[in-house]
């Protein structure tokens, strides 16, 4: 899955000043979107609308900075009902037990001018591993009526499947394999800060 977090940038003189705003994340503007090679030969798109979190950002002090975010994995939609229901079967995400994809941040750092890299852990189908995302931004601050803040966001990454457990698959006659291992992710959100 592929993250991209756009943030308010302050100059340093201000930033180091203010304490952390917290974010939290408008769910119905934002969803993640996956992508896994399909009998390989074309690449199947799918998304979860169910996006919920927050972050605390201080483009002054990185040190402080926090991301968590959970999906609703039962909200997975690829514009086909049978797969959708296979996805959410014990062969891939098992919803039944496993209801909650999630991502903890651990550590923030600048990637280059107007990017950031996220460390931190991962955690689908109760299986949890060490994650980095890339991140673009930031954005700029959109000030609403009411004091209210609006900033987008977004990030990108790549996992293996068999990491987290998801290993069904199907050898093909000619060769090579059903699914691909490999599922690119991204995250595209709207946050929301202050006001009423």
């Amino acid at each position: 899955m592929t993250k991209i977090l756009r943030f308010l940038a302050l100059p340093p003189t201000l930033a180091g000043l203010l304490p952390a705003a917290t974010w939290q994340i408008d769910t119905a503007h934002s969803s993640a979107q996956f992508a896994v090679r399909h009998l390989m030969v074309s690449t199947v798109r799918g998304e979860f609308g169910g996006v919920k979190g927050k972050a605390e950002y201080d483009p002054g002090n990185l040190a402080n900075a926090k991301l968590d975010v959970t999906i609703d994995v039962a909200s997975v939609n690829t514009r086909e009902p049978k797969r959708d229901a296979h996805l959410k079967s014990a062969d891939f995400f098992d919803v039944a037990n496993f209801p909650l994809m999630e991502f903890h941040s651990k550590k923030f750092e600048r990637a280059g001018q107007g990017k950031l890299r996220i460390a931190g852990a991962l955690t689908i189908r109760g299986v949890t591993r060490e994650a980095t995302i890339d991140v673009e931004g930031p954005s700029a601050e959109l000030k609403e009526a009411g004091g209210r803040r609006r900033i987008g966001a977004a990030g990108s990454l790549k996992i293996s499947r068999k990491d987290f457990g998801m290993t069904w698959n199907r050898v093909l006659e000619a060769g090579g394999v059903s699914v691909s291992d490999e599922v690119a992710i991204t995250l595209d959100v709207e946050l929301l800060s202050g006001g009423q």
